[in-house]
């Protein structure tokens, strides 16, 4: 029997990520901040509302919100992948789809701007005979077996 491997430096940092992004987006997270700023607040007067007790409250602060903001880009990173793999599946599977908007998260903001005028009108032109939009030109509805997404190649 084989042993499993022992999970990666990264695969940890990613499941600690989730874990530290789900708990400080929890209402017991909201209010421990809460009761700490107000704890602060109360020892104003015990501190003489010093400079050190001033600075204690902006260090803790602006150093957890530094930590914070690489856990949480981390965890969005990978949420936001997810995602586009899963629509990049869906393009994928149906035969219907569009094939090159697999890729469009590697498109300049002209093609970007072109494909989004491009499906308001098809959804105006739905939404006016309130029929489906016609469908663009089988050619351009190719399709594709197998998808790269995460670094970029596209094979058909």
């Amino acid at each position: 029997m084989a042993v499993p491997a022992e999970p990666s430096l990264r695969d940890r940092f990613n499941v600690l990520a989730d874990e530290v992004t789900t708990a400080a987006g929890s209402l017991p997270a909201l209010v421990g901040s809460v009761a700490l700023v107000v704890i602060w607040a109360l020892t104003g007067p015990i501190f003489n509302f010093s400079d050190t007790w001033q600075l204690f409250i902006n260090t803790t602060t602006t150093v957890l919100t530094f930590w914070m903001v690489f856990v949480i880009q981390n965890s969005a990173n990978r949420s936001s992948k997810a995602t586009a793999l899963k629509l990049d599946e869906l393009i994928r599977a149906v035969d219907a789809a569009r094939n090159e908007f697999i890729s469009l998260d590697h498109a300049t903001e002209t093609e970007l701007v072109e494909a989004e005028r491009e499906l308001d009108a098809v959804a105006e032109q739905a939404g006016r005979s309130h029929q489906p939009a016609e469908r663009p030109a089988a050619a351009s509805r190719t399709r594709v077996r197998h998808v790269k997404h995460v670094t970029g190649t596209h094979r058909a």
